[in-house]
């Protein structure tokens, strides 16, 4: 726990037998009450492993997409009563050792969203990002805070800490089951104008670490252009858009 807060960790899980085991070591169980590991069919033995480590383990019946897999992770974490809920990928790119600061940062109240940010620490190309994925983000993040209004150095991170809060006002079960899911509950916690941080997390690119290709990353871009120009259309009342609409209270 951390200040009487229940932090949940959740992995969103595709083959990652060969990464898995260390991520979780480094996991501190200081701090970290639950982890829950949603795997979306792998065809490894990814959930044999996450069971063996005594983690909560969930497993979909077909592959279902990376947006799917996190509606999972955080539809599961609120149900064990997470008032911290961090997304980890358990394929050992984003350091566990950054869990604890991350879920300070939400639990002193100041933040509801905090991003482990790959560009503040200026090492994301020293850390092996290929450089059209360097450019891509550096373009995309520029216009999304054209549009959003936002300062953030990047949207594109998959380590994320995420206040019970956030996860109650934010419809992320309105998402894309595929990744640009990512850029979309981002959106959608700056349209309900939650607080975001970020701290500098290095990263590591190597050969067993999920990356998505090329066309899916041009299909993932255009995904976040589209975003951000709803985002603007439904700000502004010209459009309403599912993304946007909650039927909480």
């Amino acid at each position: 726990m951390v200040n009487d807060q229940k932090v949940v960790v959740v992995m969103p899980a595709y083959n990652a037998s060969e990464t898995l085991e260390v991520t979780y070591r480094e996991i501190d169980s200081n701090v970290v009450d639950e982890i829950i590991l949603v795997d979306d069919a792998s065809v490894d033995g990814t959930a044999e492993m996450s069971r063996e480590l005594d983690v909560e383990t969930i497993v979909h019946d077909r592959n279902k997409g990376y947006g799917a897999n996190q509606k999972t992770c955080y539809r599961r974490a609120l149900e064990m009563g997470a008032d911290i809920v961090v997304m980890l990928h358990p394929d050992y790119q984003y350091t566990p050792k950054l869990i604890p600061a991350m879920a300070y940062l939400i639990s002193s109240g100041f933040y509801d969203v905090v991003l482990g940010s790959r560009i503040l620490p200026a090492g994301a190309l020293r850390g092996g990002m290929p450089l059209y994925k360097y450019i891509a983000n550096r373009i995309l993040t520029f216009f999304e805070n054209v549009m959003l209004r936002q300062k953030l150095s990047e949207y594109h991170t998959g380590y994320r800490a995420f206040s019970r809060q956030a996860l109650e006002t934010i419809p992320f079960e309105n998402n894309s089951d595929d990744f640009v899911f990512d850029n979309q509950i981002l959106a959608q916690a700056v349209y309900f104008n939650l607080h975001i941080g970020e701290i500098s997390c290095p990263t590591k690119y190597f050969k067993e670490a999920s990356s998505i290709n090329l066309r899916k990353s041009i299909v993932y871009g255009i995904g976040v252009l589209i975003t951000s120009l709803q985002f603007v259309l439904q700000k502004w009342g010209i459009k309403k858009y599912h993304l946007f609409e909650s039927d909480r209270p």
